[in-house]
């Protein structure tokens, strides 16, 4: 444990152990995004695939949806076109994850053939979802490679800044709360106070 932080891998809905001999088999990134082009699935379905299984993303209320704006309107300003910033759009990770982050600042560029393999900084904003985003995304993202992680807990009114990743696992997490300004370890021009996301 870092910091408070539990990491965990994603518990299948489908106790292998009642199947057995026979074995539990994940969905791959390659399938899901073939489903996906197929029209498999609802368009206004959110949902997103973690180690191999289809995760129904929670509807963001108003809040979420405030902050999420908010990040975006200032991370937008301070890079002035030096990088590209996707908001809630997948991130094709690994061969078995393909998460949805609400933001995600990647390198310059168009993503019309496959979504980004990399991002700079990924931020997650987390109510309902704020164990998901600690454990099973964090995993996922440090495994990456993902330099920089920001949760942005609703509740606590804070922001949880993680990063140096290494063997899948977040080495550093710092917590900032309000009175205190965000600074992105990869983008120092982007300075944004915690009070300011939660007026």
């Amino acid at each position: 444990m870092v910091g408070g932080w539990r990491h965990a891998t994603l518990a299948p809905v489908l106790d292998p152990s009642q199947v057995a001999p026979e074995q539990v088999r994940p969905l791959r990134r390659a399938e899901f995004d073939r489903l996906v082009a197929l029209g498999f699935f609802d368009e206004d379905e959110r949902i997103e695939l973690l180690r191999g299984t289809l995760v129904v993303m929670t509807p963001p209320g108003p809040t979420h949806a405030d902050v999420v704006d908010e990040l975006v309107g200032r991370i937008v300003l301070a890079l002035g076109g030096r990088a590209r910033v996707r908001v809630q759009n997948p991130l094709a990770l690994s061969d078995d994850s393909e998460p949805e982050p609400d933001i995600a600042v990647v390198a310059p560029g168009h993503y019309r053939e496959e979504h980004p393999r990399q991002a700079l900084l990924v931020i997650e904003v987390a109510d309902s979802s704020l164990n998901k985003d600690r454990t099973i995304k964090a995993s996922i993202y440090a495994e990456a490679g993902i330099p920089e992680y920001w949760v942005v807990d609703i509740a606590a009114r804070a922001v949880e800044v993680l990063s140096a990743p290494a063997s899948g696992v977040y080495q550093r997490v710092a917590r900032r709360a309000r009175g205190e300004v965000l600074v992105s370890l990869q983008f120092p021009e982007v300075e944004i106070a915690v009070s300011d996301l939660f007026p």
